[in-house]
């Protein structure tokens, strides 16, 4: 189950608004529906939870690139939602590098289900462990993403359970994000 909310940062505190991520498909999108929350250019959170598998922070101060804190980039890289936030940036990755998929392919002409003599298990595993070394376990992003907000970095790390309400915990938000919850 997830749960994504918007904290926007306004002169009177805090605003919250549960949000849908059915219609964003890419973290320019994910951008945008931040950046409507605040007309005046203010600091949105951005807060998306897989129940007890992984967080998501992303950080949008008016026009700037968005700042993205993923938990566990395993674990979010087997979410729709996660991928959004993995962008080949935030994983170290050059854009676009996908070849390393097509290397780790096997292509002797066994693709079409033809058995391969081999002992070790044929194109499609190393098609799979191709993509599962592209994605590191822990934690990847910006951890000093809430420093200035009151939340430090050791904080976020050490974050388990209800993540997301220990966050706006912290930013004096809490009380907010549960009128969305």
């Amino acid at each position: 189950m997830y749960f994504a909310a918007l904290l926007a940062r306004t002169e009177d505190g805090w605003e919250a608004s549960d949000t849908e991520l059915d219609d964003v498909e890419t973290l320019s999108d994910l951008a945008d529906l931040a950046r409507e929350a605040s007309p005046d250019e203010d600091t949105v959170l951005v807060l998306i939870e897989q129940e007890d598998a992984w967080f998501g922070v992303v950080r949008v101060d008016g026009e700037e690139d968005p700042r993205i804190y993923v938990s566990d980039a395993a674990a979010a890289a087997r979410s729709s939602y996660g991928e959004i936030l993995l962008t080949d940036e935030l994983l170290g990755r050059e854009p676009g590098d996908d070849g390393d998929v097509l290397d780790a392919l096997d292509l002797d002409g066994t693709e079409d289900g033809e058995s391969d003599d081999d002992e070790d298990g044929g194109a499609g595993s190393d098609a799979a462990a191709g993509t599962g070394e592209a994605v590191p376990h822990g934690p990847v992003g910006d951890a000093e993403i809430l420093d200035d907000l009151g939340m430090s970095e050791k904080e976020l790390r050490s974050m388990t359970g209800d993540a997301v309400g220990e966050i706006a915990e912290a930013l004096g938000a809490l009380d907010v994000l549960e009128t969305v919850r």
